[in-house]
């Protein structure tokens, strides 16, 4: 999955995304003017490739790409705070945040947010914060869901991130590696309750770039420890991983583009993520036309991501198209 550079699809990028390496785009606010202008742009890349997947950070407070034209979604530390003070009241709001962002992303022709952050934090760590829905690992657990509820009433896939929790090291891995020096029973008994927890309802998951020291050498995205025994054992996720980001610094750790790519897919991710360089991009892309059979893995792996889609789409596609169809009637 990789991005475009402006608001409109240049002749190299039309011929980038014909490449079966490429399996998904992710948009950010350069890649926005209006809610006319998205919905075109998404319309055209799908009319190019239908099986892309199409995505975007729209979490709400300080990670909302689209902004004008679209619900100005609170901090989700709000919505977590409400939900303690009011359980009945905050349960609704949290159904109906949830089942608000994944239509107005759905009706921009998008397939959906990267969201819910099941993060436990509250100001430790820079990075996370208020996107965090609380430190409690039971409340937090329990708004979530109501959170995922909405999301699919609307007919939008819930990735959760950042697996196994970020929100215990102060450091931002897009500028840094940080370094977690718990063990795994003290975040099996913290961090990792709402992964625990939630992983029935999640249709995808987005590791960490951190090292849990105590735990596994590897940063999380790059570990077979943390995805295939953690992640797929122990916790018996059936879904989707994505990679997060490799051009942030808390991936250089293994190594350059190609490298980080090869990494986490051995791993156990099934889609790898590259933004905001294009030459990083191109790197993977050309790497794995080169690999004996890769084109037959990333097929498969996109056909997987897009059976996250798939998968909500047909539980609830006529809510789907009945909202879609509310919004534009009362924005376009």
């Amino acid at each position: 999955m990789l991005d475009l550079v402006g608001a409109e699809l240049s002749s190299e990028e039309r011929h980038l995304l014909l490449r079966p390496e490429v399996g998904g785009v992710i948009f950010f606010a350069r890649n926005f003017l209006s809610r006319q202008q998205l919905a075109g742009l998404t319309a055209e890349i799908s009319e190019l490739r239908p099986e892309l997947l199409l995505a975007v950070d729209q979490e709400g407070g300080r990670v909302q790409r689209m902004r004008e034209g679209y619900s100005s979604l609170p901090a989700m530390q709000v919505l977590g705070d409400f939900y303690k003070k009011d359980e009945i009241a905050g349960s609704r709001l949290l159904r109906d945040t949830g089942w608000l962002m994944a239509t107005e992303v759905i009706a921009s022709g998008l397939d959906f947010s990267f969201a819910p952050v099941l993060d436990l934090d509250r100001t430790h760590c820079q990075v996370i914060g208020d996107r965090s829905f609380g430190d409690d690992p039971r409340l937090v657990s329990q708004a979530i869901k109501f959170f995922i509820e909405g999301m699919h009433e609307a007919g939008m896939a819930a990735t959760g991130k950042h697996f196994p929790g970020h929100g215990g090291v102060p450091g931002d891995s897009h500028l840094e590696t940080p370094c977690d020096k718990r063990d795994l029973p003290t975040l099996r008994d913290h961090d990792l309750q709402p992964f625990k927890i939630l992983a029935p309802h999640l249709q995808a998951i987005m590791p960490a770039h951190i090292v849990f020291s105590n735990v596994d050498e590897q940063a999380v995205g790059f570990s077979r420890f943390w995805l295939q025994e953690v992640l797929r054992g122990e916790l018996g996720f059936q879904g989707v991983v994505f990679s997060d980001d490799l051009s942030m610094k808390g991936a250089d750790m293994v190594g350059g583009f190609k490298e980080k790519a090869a990494a986490a897919l051995t791993a156990g991710c099934d889609m790898v993520l590259v933004c905001n360089n294009r030459a990083g991009a191109l790197e993977v892309v050309n790497d794995l036309a080169l690999q004996d059979h890769s084109a037959d893995r990333v097929d498969l792996s996109t056909m997987k991501a897009k059976s996250v889609w798939t998968w909500a789409t047909l539980e609830q596609n006529d809510r789907r198209e009945a909202t879609v169809d509310f919004l534009n009637s009362i924005v376009l």
